[in-house]
């Protein structure tokens, strides 16, 4: 347990991590909706490039809405409203509705219209800049494809109004309002017996999902679908999806096996298929069929799957990469500074040089050339027969500057450690060479090594961009880097919160290992000088 000087310190470094996070997004946001020319989304967009004249243009305002730039409204969605509250589902059929609609296109006499000056006064007032398309026609007056006249309401989004907005929906609670069909009278939140765990859950009425807290066979053995982490959404690359959603998804072929329905339970028969019941969403349009066959109108779920989602592959190869390089690199660097400038020592030392010296690239290529035709191991992801083949050459290309990285501090640290005033005082009082490795040198000089470890760890969530894009692996590694070039500024700013969060976290949880490895280290300021 923490004590009270220790909670401080915990609650300032986390009170100091928000803002440090707030300050980066922000940075980052203004960058990106500042300082680069926002038509730079267009330069692999297909559609864009078909539209032309004034079409075009309102593609670029729809665009630059759905990116985060602006928001607009445009006149006819405006009169369709108006219209629709004045005479119902038959608006259009009026007369003046459509004289309104039409009198844009006049460029000298749209001004004098009363739905136009409505229009103007409407958003004026709520800050909205007002902007004209003039109709775009060719020498004979006729108007050219895509220039039909645009009557706009323009505001865009400062950079404190992106931030507010991304923060405020960064985590969202399911609630039982969640779902709005006034046919669901009976919402709840409570603890049912969960026929596919035989344990408890907490499911919902009127939220999102039907299980929010429940047990399964796969790690992490206990699931929620009640709290979301909003990271924002990617328009270029992943066309429409939540970024979250993209990085959690398993992926692989569809998993079937023998489960119930709803409507089997307590009946002995079994179906054999894929659908994982515990992601149920409420569908309003469930037809009758589908309610008989879950019980409710809860019919809307994703498929168990045999693979895993970009961040466990991610996780995997790296945890794996960091507890090879650990279980060589300590030893390996122990042994270089125990036999300091012997053959060991110079063996360990050409390795550093060539590991830290060489590129990532070339060496990652020379494990695949051996790998590939030495013990015929699969080079790309997509080949291999197994998971276990696939991430053979990944784990030990990751490794393999991690493993010089450690031989190189662990080496510096023991013989730091070995030459200081403390060790030669020991051996004068008569302490075996063995009891001085082992209860000071070794100690003191893993402290260092020890406040990185909660990084190498959390370093694995975020992937290693070339490891991944050489072996084709489908993780996070190549999030940041595919967003870049494809200007995704949703997908930019998630990796942003997404790296800096881990980043800032593993500093907290390296101070607080620090302190359990070393209870005379102190991080406060009271009773010992603090850090």
């Amino acid at each position: 347990m923490l004590n009270c000087p220790m909670k401080k310190y915990v609650f300032k470094r986390i009170l100091a991590s928000l803002f440090s996070l707030l300050v980066v997004v922000a940075v980052v946001m203004l960058l990106i909706y500042s300082a680069i020319e926002r038509n730079v989304i267009f330069q692999q967009d297909d559609i864009w490039n078909k539209r032309s004249n004034n079409d075009q243009k309102m593609y670029e305002y729809a665009q630059y809405q759905k990116y985060g730039y602006l928001s607009y409204i445009d006149y006819g969605s405006f009169l369709k409203q108006k219209y629709l509250e004045e005479y119902g589902e038959g608006y259009d059929s009026q007369e003046s509705f459509a004289t309104d609609r039409k009198i844009i296109q006049k460029p000298k006499e749209y001004l004098e219209n009363a739905s136009v000056q409505d229009f103007i006064k409407t958003y004026e007032a709520k800050g909205y800049e007002i902007k004209y398309l003039e109709p775009v026609v060719s020498k004979s007056g006729k108007v050219k494809k895509g220039g039909d006249a645009q009557l706009l309401a323009i505001q865009e989004k400062s950079v404190f109004y992106r931030l507010w907005d991304y923060f405020s929906h960064f985590i969202t609670v399911e609630t039982t309002k969640d779902v709005e069909d006034p046919n669901l009278t009976d919402r709840y939140v409570r603890f049912e017996k969960d026929p596919y765990s035989g344990l408890f859950a907490l499911v919902g009425s009127g939220t999102t999902h039907k299980y929010l807290l429940y047990f399964d066979s796969s790690f992490p053995f206990i699931h929620q679908n009640w709290m979301h982490l909003n990271l924002g959404t990617s328009y270029t690359t992943y066309r429409g999806q939540e970024i979250t959603e993209v990085i959690t998804t398993p992926a692989g072929k569809m998993k079937a096996f023998p489960q119930q329905f709803p409507n089997q339970l307590g009946t002995g028969e079994f179906t054999n298929t894929a659908v994982d019941f515990h992601s149920r969403t409420y569908n309003s349009a469930a037809t009758e069929a589908e309610i008989a066959q879950f019980g409710d109108a809860y019919t809307a779920y994703s498929m168990h799957k045999d693979g895993l989602s970009p961040i466990g592959v991610s996780f995997l190869i790296g945890i794996l990469a960091t507890v090879l390089a650990y279980l060589i690199g300590l030893p390996a660097g122990i042994l270089a500074a125990l036999f300091k400038d012997r053959l060991v020592d110079k063996i360990g030392n050409a390795y550093i040089i060539f590991v830290m010296a060489c590129p990532s690239l070339a060496y990652i290529f020379i494990v695949a050339a051996l790998g590939t035709q030495i013990f015929g191991l699969p080079y790309k992801f997509a080949t291999a027969q197994s998971l276990g083949i696939a991430i053979i050459l990944p784990v030990i290309s990751m490794a393999m500057r991690q493993i010089g990285s450690l031989m190189k501090w662990v080496r510096r640290y023991m013989i730091d450690e070995m030459n200081a005033d403390y060790v030669k005082f020991a051996r004068a009082e008569g302490m075996s060479e063995g009891e001085i490795y082992r209860t000071h040198i070794s100690r003191n000089a893993m402290i260092r090594i020890i406040h990185g470890l909660p990084w190498e760890i959390i370093f694995c969530l975020i992937g290693a961009i070339i490891t991944e894009r050489v072996y084709g692996i489908p993780g996070v590694g190549q999030l940041l880097t595919t967003a870049l070039t494809k200007h995704d500024n949703g997908v930019i700013v998630a990796a942003v919160v997404f790296y800096t969060s881990l980043s800032l976290l593993s500093l907290l949880l390296g101070d607080l290992l620090l302190i359990k490895y070393d209870p005379r280290i102190s991080l406060t300021s009271e009773g010992g000088g603090g850090r």
